[in-house]
């Protein structure tokens, strides 16, 4: 992964399309691109069979959130530390990493909301 400035995120946030989100996967998380591609391809496969674009939205809607986390490092490392906490500790500790992993997804997504008004 590139690395940034004190705190500054890696890239500017790409817009909401699959293609500006695919070569913003390939530059700060090149690793992801098989699992972008490959839950590009389900969500296609669901819009096709349910002649219904939401798969697709919901696609677009994690990804862009996965980058805005991703190109950011100290926030992408905390997410990734909570991440660990949630599969190795015990139970009090998970439910805590399950509620700060929610925090983080939700300030993402309520980021990404606020720029597209």
């Amino acid at each position: 992964m590139t690395t940034s400035a004190a705190g500054q995120p890696l890239i500017p946030q790409p817009p909401s399309t699959v293609t500006a989100l695919r070569q913003a996967v390939a530059q700060i998380a090149p690793a992801a691109l098989p699992a972008f591609t490959r839950e590009l391809d389900e969500a296609a496969d669901q819009s096709r069979q349910g002649s219904d674009l939401a798969p697709l939205r919901r696609f677009v809607a994690q990804w862009a959130a996965y980058v805005h986390i991703q190109r950011q490092p100290l926030l992408a490392e905390e997410l990734r530390r909570w991440e660990d906490t949630a599969a190795t500790g015990d139970a009090a500790e998970a439910r805590r990493a399950a509620a700060e992993i929610g925090r983080i997804l939700d300030t993402a997504h309520a980021a990404l909301a606020a720029t597209e008004r």
